[in-house]
């Protein structure tokens, strides 16, 4: 729960208001640059939590679900605290870039240091006037550049409690992932707070899908976490996949790319996922998927260098129901419609 008194960047957010906070981050050339946040303060006392979007430059879905989440009117219902920040890696989004400047990952930055690197500084200016203050994170991804992501929640399925706010979240797959050296989320585990990661489509793109299954499962994880009042269901729950295991498949020789299986397909042990082509009309080599499973992740590059990673495909046992739950979220599409109904909802107090 949160503490009577709190302050961010300085800055005392009383209960009951909403609060524009600019924290300085080290200057680019001598050009001022700032760390923006929206802070959400509810009357009623609750969790802190935060949003954050773009900790990779280059990854704007997460800027547009945050920008569609603070519009709706459902957040003046909030209990505790809501911490929105759109851009983390605000060099990295100027140039359109994963990285910052100096080719560093911020995402591999943690816990960081003042004295440090740009990255160091930037990841200990966030932890220590955002993370280090909250019981709850949610960062928001998609793919690397090239590459698409169907939506997916990576979290520690061994936590009871981010198990369950996973499956909540109600995106197409659960994937359990390991914590990463100097990334947010081991850094976050080891001081106590939990994150959610949310991956969907793919760098420098919005995907609609993406966005709208994000903004709704933040509102289903709010509210699980006591930060909005729960509703009566008017509707089915998504039960999604959950797996434990997951690869990427790597292609086998160079040439021209040419895809079989598509995003959220089924495969079976040795299903051929991909032709690789001689561009001059010769020899192709098939690339075979190792274990049954989803396709979760692929290349949009339609060239692939011996040893490219190509398809990422999610190791399932039962394809019969892993495809009719791919296939109930496909036809059970989040509609426009959903987000004028969050603000007139029959709450449950």
């Amino acid at each position: 729960m949160e503490n009577e008194s709190l302050k961010i960047g300085g800055v005392e957010i009383k209960k009951g208001t909403s609060t524009t906070i600019n924290i300085p981050l080290p200057k680019l050339y001598n050009t001022p640059t700032n760390l923006l946040l929206n802070v959400i303060r509810g009357k009623k006392e609750g969790p802190v939590v935060f949003i954050s979007a773009a900790i990779h430059g280059d990854e704007l879905n997460g800027i547009e679900i945050i920008r569609r989440l603070k519009k709706l009117s459902i957040l003046k219902k909030i209990r505790g605290t809501l911490i929105l920040v759109p851009v983390v890696n605000v060099y990295g989004m100027m140039n359109l870039s994963r990285y910052l400047p100096d080719r560093r990952d911020l995402n591999r930055s943690f816990p960081g240091s003042s004295k440090g690197s740009l990255a160091a500084r930037i990841a200990k200016i966030f932890f220590d006037e955002v993370v280090s203050k909250c019981s709850l994170g949610i960062d928001l991804h998609t793919g690397s550049i090239h590459k698409t992501n169907l939506p997916q929640i990576r979290t520690n399925l061994d936590n009871e409690y981010t198990g369950k706010l996973a499956k909540i979240f109600e995106a197409p797959v659960v994937l359990h992932s390991e914590l990463r050296d100097g990334s947010l989320r081991a850094e976050a585990q080891e001081n106590g707070v939990p994150i959610l990661l949310y991956e969907a489509g793919e760098a420098l793109r919005f995907d609609e899908s993406s966005i709208r299954i994000g903004v709704k499962g933040i509102i289903n994880v709010l509210r699980e976490n006591g930060n909005l009042p729960k509703i009566k269901e008017k509707s089915k729950k998504k039960v999604p996949i959950v797996t434990r295991s997951s690869k990427w498949i790597r292609s086998n020789s160079s040439g021209v790319l040419r895809t079989i299986k598509a995003l959220g397909d089924t495969v079976e042990t040795d299903d051929i996922l991909a032709y690789i082509d001689d561009p001059l009309g010769g020899e192709s080599t098939e690339i075979l998927s190792p274990f049954r499973g989803v396709v979760i992740g692929k290349s949009q590059i339609p060239l692939a260098q011996e040893g490219d990673a190509v398809f990422h495909i999610a190791n399932i046992s039962n394809l019969n129901v892993a495809e009719n739950k791919i296939e109930y979220f496909s036809e059970n599409a989040i509609e426009e419609s959903e987000f004028h109904e969050l603000n007139n909802e029959e709450i449950i107090e």
